[in-house]
């Protein structure tokens, strides 16, 4: 007779049942509409900070601004990136290492944004997971209830199913995606760029809603 599976094995077969229907769902959507799926653009509130995640230069910050302008927040918040391995070696070869979130606070000053209204947060973080919890915990400390996150178009939906399966529905979490950039959501397989987007972010889906077997790496 075979063993019966113990609770975290059963918990692994639900898991897995769970993707495996949501596979059977994304293929049903099609090929044509998968691009289009990946893209989350929540209805806007006023919140606390305008959150600009590290990548996608320089779309997100642009984003960011716009929304600092059109008064959606008085605070715009950068995240900081970590990229131990990259600036060791750079340091090594005797060259500078400003980091991303350098670029990103001069292309939001650029477009309008004062400095004193930009905050870049002082955690670093490795993917999009560690930026959350970080703005998290400006957030708390803050006393705010409501932030407003900018992301590149394809990684919207993982932004938004990483915060509820971190944080839940409070504070509340308003993704936007970035209103430029390369990604062709309608005809997404033409290029290998987009490709490559398309499947990270659907790899990185399961492994949210797995429960982040897989530990997230950088984004």
């Amino acid at each position: 007779m075979g063993s019966v599976p113990k609770p975290q094995s059963r918990r692994w077969i639900f898991r897995a049942l769970v993707v495996l229907v949501a596979l059977a769902t994304l293929t049903l959507l099609g090929a044509r509409k998968l691009g289009r799926w990946l893209v989350v653009t929540d209805p806007l509130k006023s919140a606390h900070a305008i959150l600009v995640l590290s990548g996608g230069l320089p779309f997100r910050a642009m984003e960011g601004a716009k929304l600092y302008r059109e008064g959606w927040a008085p605070e715009v918040w950068v995240t900081h990136a970590e990229y131990a391995e990259e600036e060791a070696v750079m340091k090594a070869l005797g060259l500078e290492w400003p980091g991303e979130d350098l670029y990103t606070v001069e292309v939001l000053e650029k477009l309008g944004v004062p400095s004193g209204s930009i905050r870049v947060l002082p955690k670093a973080a490795r993917n999009t997971a560690e930026e959350e919890i970080a703005a998290l915990d400006e957030l708390q400390k803050a006393g705010g209830s409501r932030i407003i996150i900018v992301t590149s178009r394809p990684h919207t939906r993982r932004t938004k199913a990483i915060w509820h399966t971190l944080v839940g529905d409070s504070p509340e979490a308003i993704v936007r995606p970035t209103s430029e950039g390369p990604f062709d959501s309608e005809h997404w397989w033409r290029t290998t760029r987009d490709v490559d987007a398309v499947a990270h972010e659907c790899l990185g889906l399961i492994n949210v809603w797995l429960g982040f077997p897989a530990r997230p790496g950088r984004r």
